[in-house]
């Protein structure tokens, strides 16, 4: 589901920073965060060195449902979005032109009737009654570490 890629992008040279939305392990490559980390560091690299700008990651995340636990991390868990984030993480901070994250979203939320989305958008960091789930300490010890 990735649709923009460096070597077919017609605008980016128009700008001075480059902000691309990404969700390898999570639309695509589901579960399997080695594979996407591999293929985000692959995509981040091309696009860094096709254009030579600052990248801005605008959306990054994985769905989990409050609550749900996993030892072994399986999607949807807490500990899987928490996990995602670690991996996207290192990549980001292995890429100097990579100079800014946004995860998406700061909390979960309604999105409307559709059969994918059963009860709403679980990408947040937060519940919708904004309880932290296990993904908020994985930002918090990461800002902290930089400050």
């Amino acid at each position: 589901m990735v649709r923009s890629q460096p070597e077919t992008d017609l605008i980016a040279n128009l700008f001075d920073v480059i902000g691309i939305n990404r969700y390898y392990g999570w639309y695509t490559e589901t579960g399997n965060l080695k594979l996407a980390a591999h293929k985000l560091e692959n995509e981040l690299r091309r696009w860094g060195e096709k254009f030579d700008k600052p990248i801005i990651m605008c959306e990054y995340g994985a769905d989990a449902v409050a609550g749900l636990h996993s030892m072994d991390g399986i999607p949807w868990s807490e500990e899987f979005q928490a996990k995602f984030l670690e991996e996207y993480h290192k990549v980001f901070d292995r890429l100097d032109f990579v100079q800014g994250e946004h995860p998406w979203a700061f909390a979960d939320f309604s999105t409307g009737p559709v059969v994918f989305r059963a009860d709403g958008n679980k990408k947040g960091i937060f519940t919708r009654d904004r309880r932290p789930k296990l993904a908020a300490g994985v930002l918090r010890d990461r800002w902290l570490a930089s400050s």
